[in-house]
């Protein structure tokens, strides 16, 4: 396999989308005190694709984020990329010889490339991985995931991670409907929240940084409630403003507001990326339920990407199976209740640079609050 990589100015970076890897998201992670760093590489499909594919030179962007380990070494992080999606039998082999031509690229101290893979799980295309109501029962033990993924490749360097930074479970919903085809998708309770939060008077609007201490407030007691990391609201300032600010980028964040006689209820971040909206974060007043306003919200957000565009809607992070006792199973029942069909990620594998210090890597890991995702 023969991969051309060159360095490119983030600002030459094509939108996708996948939001992670855009311009967008580079000044944005920039802000916050990452380093980011373009690249533009170039492959013949034929090593890529299962064969009998016709050949043709595939050229992607790839941003990857330079951040800190320890005084001394740096970790390089590739979210939601390569964008290409190989053959599953050359996927290890592309990460492979895509990590080595990287390697000459990255500062000396760099452990590992980590890669939060947006590819579908191998696994979740078989049928012994599904229990006989047909849900997934997840991937086997890592030392096989890291046995299939490493056949036929020279350095047998690939490493499953210990935690998956971005939503590896998800549920994708086809906007390529009506809102009435969109709504009959839906489970009746869905539906019927929806309409029953329109009833009760729920409006939803977008709302800037003016008003960013209300998201700020019900982010905050959302979190409380369900007893997850909350982030200052410095960080999402910086989302809104870089996205008012960066002409660069096609891609961009919006956030809304459900209210009801001018009392604060529900908001989310929107994203719009090429054809892909998707929903980053969201929050909840504990009181007034029975508004349904984050029902209003979803749908409000389902038709402004529609508008917009989009082919598909990402709900960005759900329990891998409906286990009652599993953290996100509350984001699984309600997400799902949208329709849409459920899609697992491969998550993040490490392609190791510097073996001597994995172990420290590993260990940091186990305290890493992981997915960045609050509950509704």
């Amino acid at each position: 396999m023969v991969i051309d990589i060159d360095r490119e100015e983030i600002k030459q970076v094509d939108d996708s989308s996948i939001l992670q890897q855009t311009t967008l998201w580079a000044e944005i992670k920039r802000r916050q005190g990452l380093l980011p760093e373009a690249f533009r590489i170039r492959m013949n499909s034929a090593d890529l694709y299962a064969k009998g594919q016709k050949e043709k030179l595939i050229e992607e962007d790839l941003l990857v984020f330079l951040q800190p380990f320890d005084r001394d070494h740096t970790i390089a992080y590739v979210p939601y990329g390569p964008l290409a999606e190989p053959s599953e039998e050359n996927q290890g082999t592309f990460l492979e010889e895509l990590s080595e031509m990287l390697r000459t690229c990255l500062p000396e101290n760099c452990i590992l490339i980590r890669y939060d893979l947006h590819w579908e799980s191998p696994w979740a295309k078989e049928d012994n991985r599904f229990d006989v109501n047909g849900n997934w029962i997840g991937p086997p033990d890592k030392e096989h995931q890291e046995l299939r993924i490493n056949f036929c490749t020279h350095n047998h360097n690939l490493y499953k991670a210990n935690t998956d930074i971005l939503p590896s479970h998800t549920i994708f919903m086809d906007l390529n409907k009506d809102r009435d085809e969109l709504l009959k998708t839906m489970k009746p309770k869905t539906r019927y929240n929806i309409r029953l939060s329109k009833k009760r008077g729920v409006h939803v609007r977008s709302i800037d940084e003016d008003d960013l201490g209300i998201w700020h407030d019900l982010y905050t007691e959302t979190s409380k409630r369900n007893g997850i990391y909350a982030s200052n609201i410095d960080y999402f300032r910086t989302l809104l403003h870089v996205n008012k600010n960066c002409s660069d980028s096609d891609a961009e964040v919006k956030l809304l507001l459900a209210e009801a006689d001018e009392k604060p209820l529900a908001a989310m971040f929107l994203s719009i990326s090429g054809k892909r909206g998707t929903y980053l974060y969201g929050a909840s007043s504990s009181e007034n339920r029975k508004f349904m306003a984050t029902y209003a919200l979803q749908w409000e957000a389902m038709n402004i990407s529609r508008k917009k565009g989009c082919s598909e809607y990402d709900f960005f992070g759900i329990s891998p199976t409906p286990d009652p006792n599993h953290p996100l199973y509350g984001l699984y029942r309600y997400k799902s209740g949208f329709g849409g069909k459920i899609f697992h990620r491969m998550g993040c594998w490490d392609y190791l640079l510097s073996p001597g210090k994995y172990d420290a890597v590993r260990a940091a890991d186990m305290h890493n609050r992981g997915i960045h995702q609050v509950n509704v």
